[in-house]
């Protein structure tokens, strides 16, 4: 009776354990039990938003397969929105330009961790230019005092701290030098506005504006090129708490893209690391220009 009892008790026991054992389904290689749900991933609307979604659908296809998780994109309607979404925790990931990284970390917990090989200077750095009407009376920066200017969005690097920079050599202060100054919200918008004349110049990312013009969209002997200045690449920035051991695979997911497609679309020869000391021409002139807080 009593061999009975204990054998009914060590099955019992048995099923018991292997009940338990069904109830947690084993982690997926590859996913840290520290990352819960899908991996956040933030964009600059550097063009209109809903073009810079689908141009990296690709890059948000490839980042999931690689990293065996799931990845949201978000793209908010300015640079101040994902600046909003990194400091309120609603990001794990986002590619800012050096001017935004500048301001979110006024804000938020965040180091970058690589830019874009650039195709034209074949560093990490690209062009901000100064650019004007082909045909208009505006030859040097200098001659802009006095005339209509378009920026991008007044966070953007190439598009608003750069042509600052520029126009401030050339003795100019923004606002009060200006006849007007116009804030476009982006570099697609500010080239339309400087080829069809409707501005006397404008500030602009050079590798946006020649991608417009192979496309079609910008008239490239509607405009001229007045000065360029080289510029940090934009750097793909993550929140200081994110796992460490994803923040490195999310590195090497960047580090080893090979598909020339893929970094044709990301506008990328390939891509390197960079950190926070990368970005310090950016920060000093902001903080100088007045595009960020000087205190912090």
């Amino acid at each position: 009776m009593k061999r009975k009892l204990l054998l009914t008790l060590f099955v019992l026991l048995t099923l018991a354990l292997v009940g338990c054992g069904k109830t947690e389904a084993p982690q997926t290689a590859g996913q840290p039990k520290t990352q819960q749900g899908p991996l956040r991933v933030g964009l600059v609307p550097n063009q209109a938003p809903d073009k810079i979604k689908a141009q990296y659908e690709p890059f948000r296809e490839y980042l999931q397969k690689t990293l065996n998780m799931p990845v949201e994109l978000f793209v908010a309607s300015d640079y101040a929105g994902v600046v909003e979404a990194m400091a309120n925790d609603k990001l794990d990931v986002a590619y800012f330009g050096g001017l935004t990284y500048v301001q979110a970390k006024q804000r938020a917990k965040i180091h970058p961790i690589v830019t874009e090989v650039d195709t034209e200077t074949g560093t990490t750095k690209y062009y901000s230019l100064i650019i004007a009407p082909a045909n208009g009376s505006v030859d040097a920066v200098k001659d802009i005092k006095g005339k209509t200017f378009a920026f991008g969005d007044i966070s953007s690097t190439s598009g608003s701290l750069y042509p600052r920079f520029m126009l401030d050599k050339a003795g100019i202060k923004v606002p009060d030098d200006l006849k007007n100054a116009v804030y476009t919200g982006g570099h697609d918008a500010t080239a339309q506005a400087v080829q069809n004349a409707t501005v006397d110049a404008g500030g602009i990312e050079g590798r946006i504006m020649q991608k417009l013009i192979v496309k079609g969209t910008v008239d490239g002997a509607k405009i001229k090129v007045l000065e360029k200045h080289l510029v940090e690449g934009y750097p793909w920035v993550v929140r200081d708490s994110l796992d460490k051991g994803l923040e490195e695979k999310i590195v090497q997911a960047f580090l080893t893209i090979k598909d020339p497609t893929l970094l044709d679309l990301m506008r990328a020869k390939a891509f390197a690391q960079v950190t926070d000391a990368n970005y310090a021409e950016a920060e000093q002139e902001a903080k100088r220009l007045g595009l960020v807080n000087p205190k912090k």
